[in-house]
């Protein structure tokens, strides 16, 4: 009996995810939920789910093996809520959200050892079910993020699904994930809206936009995600992030002094170690 999937919130991840699923191999029926009904019928059009509703009760019509939360983070606890009446004991349900930590421990609690946290690494600045596509996990990593109490049948069956999608899975507790994408993922989100916020101050008497060079565009490229999916992911991890924001705060203040000062070495070694760490990415 093959397997089906409904995923909730069926936007640019969660398309991106079930068409990702499709072209590695997915046999099985994929179902969708939304709170927009405009969007469940242009995700049936595109042909990335076959039915949808946007009413979660219907997780009890569609009957799923395996359920998906791919809505804002903020919404999970809720949405699992709702959910939990019509589960059937087997149902596995996982997420593909960037918070993981004690939200982890909370879904837990609502859904039980059958509920696998999980976060690929992947995504662009864009958002919609219209701008999904396939290859968006191929070669990329993705988090997961088991506990003491996970179901190992649950936990094998979700890392099934990402190998067809082509992610490279990689396993980590729960609260270090928040720390480590907290300083790599949401402060860089973060410091990219507040660039974006200090400009448009600075723009007094001249349109400051209307002169962005190559390097801008790309540093600030992430500042066009979705507001509300980036509220959420701030405020579900604040902690992490603010520590992250005071050590950026810290490291900023530092550049600034010895630019004030003219400490020319000091400057030339504080921007030469920044380069040397950003080469070793490539």
């Amino acid at each position: 009996m093959s397997l089906s999937l409904l995923i909730i919130g069926v936007g640019f991840m969660g398309g991106s995810f079930a068409l990702a699923l499709r072209r590695g191999g997915f046999e099985g029926k994929i179902y969708g939920i939304d709170v927009s009904p405009e969007v469940i019928d242009r995700a049936k059009k595109l042909g990335v789910i076959e039915d949808g509703s946007d009413k979660l009760e219907d997780v009890g019509r569609f009957s799923p093996s395996i359920i998906v939360l791919a809505s804002p983070v903020r919404t999970f606890e809720g949405i699992a809520k709702g959910i939990k009446p019509f589960l059937k004991d087997e149902t596995i349900v996982t997420d593909l959200g960037s918070v993981k930590g004690r939200l982890v421990l909370r879904l837990e609690d609502i859904l039980g050892p059958r509920f696998v946290g999980g976060h690929p690494i992947a995504g662009t600045e864009k958002s919609g079910v219209e701008n999904s596509f396939g290859d968006l996990f191929e070669g990329r990593k993705v988090i997961i993020t088991p506990t003491e109490r996970t179901d190992r049948e649950a936990l094998e069956e979700v890392v099934k699904l990402w190998k067809l999608t082509g992610g490279k899975v990689e396993f980590m507790d729960p609260l270090l994930h928040d720390w480590v994408f907290g300083a790599v993922s949401h402060l860089p989100h973060a410091v990219a809206f507040a660039l974006i916020d200090a400009l448009v101050e600075m723009s007094d008497g001249v349109d400051l936009f209307q002169y962005p060079g190559a390097g801008f565009k790309d540093f600030t490229r992430i500042a066009a995600s979705d507001p509300v999916m980036w509220r959420d992911i701030f405020l579900e991890n604040r902690e992490n992030l603010l520590k992250a924001l005071e050590v950026y705060q810290r490291s900023l203040q530092r550049l600034k002094a010895l630019i004030e000062e003219g400490r020319e070495e000091e400057l030339t070694e504080y921007l030469r170690e920044a380069r040397s760490r950003r080469i070793s990415l490539e």
